[in-house]
């Protein structure tokens, strides 16, 4: 008696010639051309896919009436992940079809958008996207899958996760100021002259809800910053009167109904701290936390604070005071357990581990020069600041600088609070060492593709890195 039943699968794809492997395999009929392949491999296709039916089909051939090219490149895909490289001769819009018909639009897209195809080392700008209009872009917002919206004027234009659809709608607002995409179709949008957030639905182009905030004199609200995590929206406002300010939490799952304030200050005399609203969210997926990040300048010069709230008690649990060398832009990262910053006077990168936040009064790393730390001139003013993966992008200018941990044992904490012996270093981003070209003014990622706009030019550039397919 042989040990097992079945058909026996070998590393190779191979299945050994016995009668239950025989009856494993599958004939399909594409266009007038043969095809042969497993049951299991159509099932990888989803239950709700062509593929999953012709899988269940006994004792007959199935014929669809379709083109066999693209049959292959997708069938191709189902059996190793990935499109083969005869894919790059037909036009993606055919594949985007043709995907759609099988029922298997999501492999497609999860092959060419996965993060992990973004190579910082190996980038190249692979296309511009046209804006319409005059408009600069003001702000834009990206999906996991690589679709963008950006705000330019009064104007949403979004492009699909392929770059090759776009779509344009008008909206109520003079400029918008902040844009988060809820979904492909889907963004909430604010401005800073404004009253409320919008949710807008892109398909129709109509408001689908407008969210306030009232404070204790009721006077309006406009919208300072957005954020999200899998469950909650999260919005900064700040009264008409700039006297007060908050962040409210919305549910996303239960029609953004609200849930609790969080960070509400009301402004007496000469309190500046609780007088700056927030205006950068991000969620920290990895604590459960959400940071708020928001800077002044006055007489002293520039002056900031960043802080972690904790949902469930809605207490701050870490705070950063910025006095010297405030951020002009800051960002989280999960992946490297850091938070990163850079200097508005020195423009230089920054880092502290999440372990040392709290532990001394000052837990900023300098990663750069830092002689510039004191010099006052603003060099960091304008530069924005985003961590993808494991690396962090900082805009300088019209380029962009990558910086990356070197990896040199564990890290220990010294006598100042700091943790110490964590190394990053500056590194090219393939052939964007010099990107040239006027202000980086925004810097996003989505999906495999890096995004960026610049001052005065009414296009997005697209940074990819090559990889099979499309």
């Amino acid at each position: 008696m042989p040990p097992f039943a079945g058909p026996k699968p070998h590393l190779d794809g191979f299945y050994q010639n016995s009668r239950d492997s025989i009856s494993n395999v599958i004939t399909i009929d594409v266009g007038g051309q043969i095809f042969q392949t497993t049951r299991q491999t159509l099932a990888l296709a989803g239950s709700k896919s062509l593929f999953s039916k012709l899988s269940n089909l006994q004792g007959t051939i199935p014929f669809i009436d379709r083109d066999p090219e693209l049959f292959s490149i997708l069938l191709s895909l189902l059996r190793t992940g990935n499109l083969p490289s005869k894919a790059k001769a037909f036009d993606v819009q055919d594949l985007i079809f043709e995907s759609r018909f099988y029922g298997i639009e999501n492999l497609l897209i999860n092959s060419q958008s996965n993060p992990s195809l973004f190579e910082a080392f190996n980038v190249d700008k692979s296309t511009i996207l046209p804006l319409s209009g005059r408009d600069s872009p003001s702000t834009i917002s990206t999906t996991q899958f690589g679709s963008v919206h950006v705000a330019n004027g009064c104007k949403i234009t979004s492009f699909d996760w392929s770059l090759q659809r776009k779509s344009t709608i008008l909206t109520q607002f003079t400029a918008i100021d902040s844009l988060l995409a809820l979904s492909p179709k889907t963004v909430a949008a604010g401005a800073t002259d404004f009253s409320g957030l919008q949710i807008i639905d892109l398909d129709k182009g109509i408001v689908k809800e407008t969210l306030n905030w009232e404070n204790v004199t009721r006077s309006s609200s406009t919208v300072q910053a957005i954020g999200s995590s899998s469950e909650y929206l999260f919005t900064s406002f700040e009264s008409g009167r700039r006297n007060s300010n908050c962040v409210m939490v919305y549910d996303i799952n239960d029609g953004f109904r609200p849930v609790t304030t969080i960070g509400h200050y009301e402004i007496f005399g000469a309190e500046l701290d609780s007088g700056i609203p927030a205006t950068k969210l991000q969620w920290i997926s990895s604590h459960n936390l959400l940071m708020a990040s928001g800077s002044h300048s006055g007489p002293a010069g520039v002056v900031g604070n960043i802080r972690f709230w904790d949902m469930r008690s809605g207490n701050v649990v870490w705070e950063v005071k910025e006095k010297v060398d405030c951020f002009s832009d800051v960002t989280a990262s999960d992946n490297l357990s850091a938070l990163f910053k850079v200097g508005v006077n020195s423009g230089e990168v920054f880092f502290t581990d999440f372990r040392s936040i709290g532990a001394a009064e000052d837990s900023w790393v300098c990663l750069g020069d830092v002689r510039k730390v004191i010099n006052g001139k603003k060099e960091g003013s304008g530069c924005k600041i985003e961590s993808h993966g494991n690396q962090v992008f900082c805009s300088k200018g019209g380029n962009i600088e990558l910086w990356s941990e070197v990896l040199t044992g564990s890290s220990i904490k010294g006598e100042n609070g700091r943790v110490e012996d964590r190394v990053f270093r500056k590194n090219s981003m393939g052939r964007a060492k010099d990107m040239g070209g006027s202000r980086i003014t925004n810097l996003a990622f989505g999906g495999n593709k890096m995004f960026v706009t610049r001052k005065d030019q009414q296009f997005v550039e697209v940074w990819q890195s090559s990889v099979r397919g499309f």
